[in-house]
């Protein structure tokens, strides 16, 4: 049996039910499915942010706002001037969701519970009449001269126009390779660098500020970040860590996740600056012991650490260090050599960079070039963004704007 509607939705995600329920309220007398291959939805709305769902980041310049996508930042300018971080919060906040910023801009429901968000979507689309087809993994794409053709396995679905909003789904990626999309192949984009080193192995949940580089042949700078940074049991992560394996997702892909970072654990200060003040040091603290107090406002265990890095025993005191001992210290300070050998997600927050090539999709409308009446949503474009909130403001973005055009011709 054959079912038609206006409208199919592949993907039953943060990205599939905005463009949706949008859709939904643009041209109320529309037909919209959204299709989904498990049992479950909005999967990712409900383990984002640690349960709490992080749905967006407190930036309300679009620029500024779009410098947080390693790949998509000059085709999202566009549309974040149509739908961005206040349009989320007013969208939500109609809908009886009140919405939280924290202090490093993040901002979640007042709930603290991505279930807010969850409950809010699916009372939507029960409100407005869209139907829900789980189970349903899309088999099969056709376009026809005046339709799309689509197949589950079970079930033949026409629609006049249909939205991928499917994210990293391989199997949709092939099917859209056939229809004559370009797929760029994925790689992991959010990710912690594992390190076994002796400075930081007794040290899991340290956290400070630093500045961080990857460094390639002849310590040329790959890479650089800087921000919080946290270490853990297989290594370092925290954002200034996640912004690097962002950034650097195509970079460090060839080199099996094998290289070396900087670290400077004061961020800016540099080399000669942290030896001269050390020196002073030396004269004011001369009778002290150098792992009784931890200078720069570096935690306690790591300053020792850097300290045995060094070759300074706990027995020294300041009086009795080397000048070249205290120039070894401002190296580990500011210019600590880490090997990282590895990569481990981040949470279960799990984002590639790869999908359909943005050359080939229209962003006044997200409306592919190739095939008019196909549309994108979401992280199945090559569009990838640094962790705060900001893969979710794609997704609302994107959503909207498909509505926006898909129910143009509907209405009008």
């Amino acid at each position: 049996m054959i079912t038609n509607y206006d409208i199919l939705i592949i993907g039953g995600g943060a990205a599939g039910f905005f463009t949706a329920i949008n859709a939904a309220e643009i041209a109320p007398t529309s037909k919209i499915a959204i299709l989904e291959r498990g049992k479950d939805v909005l999967t990712k709305v409900k383990i984002s942010g640690g349960g709490r769902c992080n749905v967006t980041h407190a930036e309300f310049v679009p620029k500024e706002l779009s410098k947080n996508y390693p790949r998509g930042e000059k085709e999202l300018l566009g549309p974040f001037h149509s739908f961005m971080t206040g349009d989320t919060l007013a969208w939500f906040e109609e809908r009886g969701v009140a919405i939280k910023m924290e202090e490093d801009g993040r901002m979640f429901p007042t709930s603290n519970s991505s279930q807010t968000i969850i409950d809010c979507f699916t009372a939507e689309i029960a409100r407005l009449n869209i139907s829900l087809l789980k189970n349903h993994p899309v088999k099969t794409i056709t376009k026809h001269k005046e339709h799309w053709e689509l197949s589950t396995g079970k079930d033949v679905l026409t629609a006049k126009a249909i939205v991928i909003a499917t994210g990293s789904n391989p199997k949709i990626w092939n099917l859209l390779e056939g229809l004559g999309h370009t797929i760029i192949p994925p790689v992991p984009s959010l990710f912690t660098f594992n390190i076994k080193d002796q400075r930081i192995t007794d040290l899991p949940g340290v956290a400070t500020e630093a500045s961080i580089k990857v460094v390639g042949a002849n310590n040329k700078v790959l890479l650089e970040s800087e921000g919080p940074l946290l270490i853990t049991h297989w290594g370092m992560s925290g954002p200034a860590i996640l912004k690097l394996s962002a950034w650097g997702a195509r970079l460090l892909a060839p080199l099996g996740y094998s290289f070396q970072i900087q670290v400077n654990w004061l961020l800016y200060e540099n080399q000669e600056e942290v030896a001269e003040q050390l020196m002073r040091l030396k004269t004011k603290n001369a009778k002290q012991s150098l792992y009784k107090y931890a200078q720069f406002e570096l935690p306690k265990r790591l300053w020792q650490n850097l300290l045995k890095a060094s070759g300074i025993s706990e027995e020294e005191i300041w009086a009795d260090i080397s000048k070249k001992k205290l120039q070894n210290f401002a190296n580990q300070i500011t210019q600590s050599i880490f090997q990282v050998d590895g990569k481990s997600t981040f949470k279960e927050e799990f984002v590639t960079a790869g999908g359909v090539a943005l050359k080939e999709v229209n962003f006044k409308s997200f409306e592919s070039k190739i095939h008019p009446s196909l549309y994108f949503a979401g992280e199945v474009l090559n569009i990838d963004a640094i962790t705060g909130g900001f893969n979710f403001q794609n997704a609302w973005t994107s959503g909207y704007m498909v509505a926006q055009e898909i129910s143009k011709s509907k209405n009008g």
